[in-house]
């Protein structure tokens, strides 16, 4: 009744043409896994901006009532079980057995093995050199553990890898025991191959990243700026950009105020002006009808629908998008915006940069600066190019 099937034909998936080189084939990877719930993604994108929104005009207190509790659920609630949902999607792309791609995503959701879980309940017992620390062994081998909500690549590759086993699986086991002893040993051999190499490897260039960007803003805040701002929808891609959001904490918290983060403002912007454009070009009424909701999400913060439904299919409007924001990102920093508290997302994050303490409103003047800039840029590369 929901649609969920596993009626996907092998003939189906090897009639279909892969596309030629490996960028060409991420990419087909990535938007062919996001597309299926595109329209989803937009709604709760909207719905997220509305309770943003809400915080803006009825203030702080709106956090704890029951009204912001309920619409952060219906808005978040898809991109905190991402996982699960690409679960789905992915294993539609790779030809698995969708209801095991919804159980890989799952696990990678399951409260207790998250990172976050495991350090609250106790000191780490070892560390890994350049992986991290770990808390739990399974069968003797440590298990470095790392927060998988809202995560895109873990799941994705963790699909692909079950879709390898599956396929030998299919050739070892007999056709009367293959219904359920084939999720059984795809299950129990892509998991724990995902929970204590691939996740750890993501984890692993989180950590360079981080290193990097904060020695990058000590050479030069400038090019840190347009670093980040070209960097940062690349990054939300393979769910590597909250490399760059616990050093904005630790900097609000130790300074009161952050200033690497501030290199990323004008990227929701920039993407929605290069789908502006699109929109505006596109002779496909239904496709377009479909990009104004995704254009008022961007607006209000939330870019995933744009970035897989539109740009990066289409592969120029997403670098464009990279450039304008890039150079959004180094006005700001130039002009020396700094960000006070890690708060709403798009529009509504212009309030971000008051310095409460003090009332001073200079940065957001020129975070209005890094909008026009940067929606500027993508608008104009995006419609003549």
């Amino acid at each position: 009744m929901c649609g969920i099937g596993n009626e996907i034909k092998e003939k189906e998936a090897a009639g279909e043409e892969a596309p030629k080189g490996a960028f060409n084939k991420l990419i087909d990877i990535v938007s062919g896994c996001f597309q299926p719930i595109l329209g989803p993604l937009c709604a709760s994108g909207i719905i997220r901006g509305l309770n943003a929104l809400l915080v803006f005009l009825l203030g702080t207190s709106y956090n704890t009532s029951g009204t912001y509790l309920i619409l952060n659920a219906i808005g978040d609630a898809i991109f905190y079980f991402l996982p699960v949902i690409l679960g789905y999607t992915a294993a539609r792309k790779f030809n698995v057995n969708v209801v095991v791609g919804m159980i890989i995503g799952g696990s990678l959701c399951y409260p207790s093995i998250q990172a976050d879980a495991l350090s609250a309940a106790g000191e780490a017992i070892g560390s890994i050199p350049f992986i991290g620390d770990y808390y739990s062994r399974f069968i003797g081998i440590p298990f470095v553990p790392a927060n998988y909500t809202s995560s895109v690549v873990p799941v994705l590759i963790i699909v692909a890898l079950a879709a390898l086993i599956q396929k030998y699986a299919k050739k070892l086991i007999p056709e009367a025991f293959q219904n359920f002893f084939v999720p059984f040993f795809v299950l129990l051999i892509s998991l724990p191959i995902g929970f204590l190499i691939i996740g750890p490897v993501i984890s692993m260039l989180t950590e360079l990243l981080s290193q990097g960007f904060a020695a990058v803003y000590s050479f030069s805040p400038i090019i840190s700026g347009l670093l980040v701002g070209f960097a940062w929808q690349i990054l939300v891609i393979f769910g590597l950009h909250w490399a760059i959001v616990p050093l904005a904490m630790v900097n609000i918290e130790n300074l009161g105020y952050d200033t690497i983060l501030v290199g990323q403002f004008g990227t929701t912007f920039a993407l929605t002006a290069a789908l502006l454009a699109m929109c505006i070009k596109m002779k496909d009424k239904k496709k377009r009808s479909l990009a104004v909701p995704m254009i008022i999400s961007g607006f209000c913060g939330v870019t995933e629908p744009g970035i897989y439904g539109y740009a990066l299919p289409e592969k120029k409007p997403f670098i464009f998008s990279c450039i304008a924001a890039a150079i959004g990102g180094g006005v700001f920093t130039f002009l020396g915006g700094r960000q006070y508290v890690v708060g709403g997302l798009g529009i509504f994050g212009t309030v971000s940069f008051i310095d409460q303490q003090i009332g001073d409103a200079t940065s957001m003047y020129y975070s209005f600066v890094c909008i026009l800039v940067s929606m500027v840029i993508g608008f104009l590369l995006t419609y003549f190019f």
